[in-house]
């Protein structure tokens, strides 16, 4: 089995460490190709107005200067042209990806860009907690990613389908085991505008979640990693909603 390894957090997180080691308990054929810079946040972009650059950083690793998307399409379409990967592993993300995250994570963004060029793909993600991104539990993700990844390429992924999983943020021994989840939803009161100011008396402002107590729903992404346990959940490149769909059809057609 070929494996296609990209990130969002770039060419030197230690995350890529993370999932090159747990592609390769799954095969010998792994190949890194993963942006120059930091990308988290970038979604499903793509530079459509600057030129990629890629660099040879090591035996079958390179690095886009680029997206999450262009690391991908560059894998597929270009490095591995003449044998393409039969598995896109994105990730391991410096804290979670859950809820509303899915829609801005480079993260799941590279493994929706392996599934739009009919390649199996999942994201992972390592959560992290209060402690912040100083203390995350990267052993966690890396004593139970290739069992986890082992156990949904056994059930398989349909075409159209790509998956998402979350690692929670406990040691490896305290994991409450998988739970098979829907996307969460967050409090968006939580979202903030923190405003400081400059040197010159100029502001300026950080996109924030304020600190407050809140209950992730049941059965959601958010839940799971709140319990310990390993989030796994499918997502549709489709974002089609048939019930409005319906209705709409009955109202305007």
């Amino acid at each position: 089995m070929r494996i296609l390894v990209t990130n969002d957090d770039g060419i030197h997180a230690p995350g890529l460490k993370v999932l090159e080691e747990i592609a390769r308990e799954l095969s010998d054929d792994v190949w890194i190709v993963a942006p120059e810079t930091d990308q988290s946040g970038v979604s499903h972009s793509l530079s459509l107005n600057d030129p990629l650059r890629l660099r040879k950083v090591a035996e079958q690793h390179y690095a886009v200067k680029g997206t999450p998307s262009d690391c991908v399409i560059m894998g597929i379409r270009h490095i591995l042209k003449e044998s393409p990967p039969d598995l896109v592993l994105s990730g391991v993300n410096r804290g979670q990806n859950v809820a509303e995250d899915v829609t801005y994570s480079g993260t799941v963004a590279g493994a929706m860009e392996g599934t739009i060029l009919g390649v199996r793909s999942i994201a992972l993600s390592q959560a992290y907690g209060a402690a912040g991104r100083t203390s995350l539990k990267w052993q966690t993700a890396r004593a139970h990613g290739p069992a986890t990844v082992r156990r949904i390429l056994e059930a398989g992924i349909e075409p159209g389908i790509l998956v998402n999983v979350n690692f929670p943020d406990c040691e490896p021994e305290a994991v409450q085991g998988i739970a098979v989840a829907t996307q969460g939803v967050r409090n968006q009161a939580l979202l903030a505008i923190d405003e400081r100011m400059d040197g010159r008396g100029n502001p300026y402002f950080w996109l924030a979640f304020a600190k407050a107590r809140f209950e992730p729903g049941q059965g959601t992404d958010l839940k799971a990693i709140a319990e310990n346990r390993i989030s796994v959940t499918p997502l549709r490149l489709d974002l089609t909603d048939e019930p409005t769909l319906t209705r709409f059809a009955q109202a305007l057609g």
